[in-house]
């Protein structure tokens, strides 16, 4: 049984594509899973050169615009949603969010923003599904 269902979103194409997929998956469940969506900031190297907060709070408002258009859509499906925004390397903190709350599914987009990113270090989808503590699902 699939009780929380956390989605790891950054705004682009195939983050919309997974929020759409964890509704639909909710549907499926029957009993309406806790879904909680889940963006991070990469913080740039060096971190001295931003001061974190002011990051943090761009990052917050950016992200709770998007996040409405999300709430708007889920409330349609009847589907109450969290949200949150963290800081930090993307797939070690979607991993550690997923551990410290016992989420049962991680549902992340094949691709994101960065495609440089993903040739030099390899995907964010890939890092999770390898290192993940609950199973995880990768929308193409």
């Amino acid at each position: 049984m699939l009780n929380k269902l956390l989605i790891a979103f950054d705004g682009s194409e195939h983050s919309y594509k997974t929020f759409d997929f964890a509704l639909e998956m909710s549907r499926l469940c029957g009993a309406a899973p806790e879904i909680t969506v889940l963006s991070v900031v990469q913080p740039p190297e060096p971190t001295g050169i931003v001061k974190m907060d002011d990051l943090l709070d761009s990052a917050a408002k950016l992200y709770e615009h998007l996040f409405k258009g999300l709430r708007d859509k889920a409330h349609k499906k009847n589907v109450e949603i969290k949200t949150e925004v963290i800081v930090g390397h993307p797939a070690n903190e979607i991993i550690k969010y997923a551990a410290e709350k016992k989420s049962d599914m991680i549902i992340v987009g094949q691709r994101g923003k960065s495609k440089i990113e993903n040739w030099l270090l390899g995907s964010v989808s890939t890092r999770i599904a390898t290192y993940a503590p609950c199973t995880v699902t990768i929308v193409k």
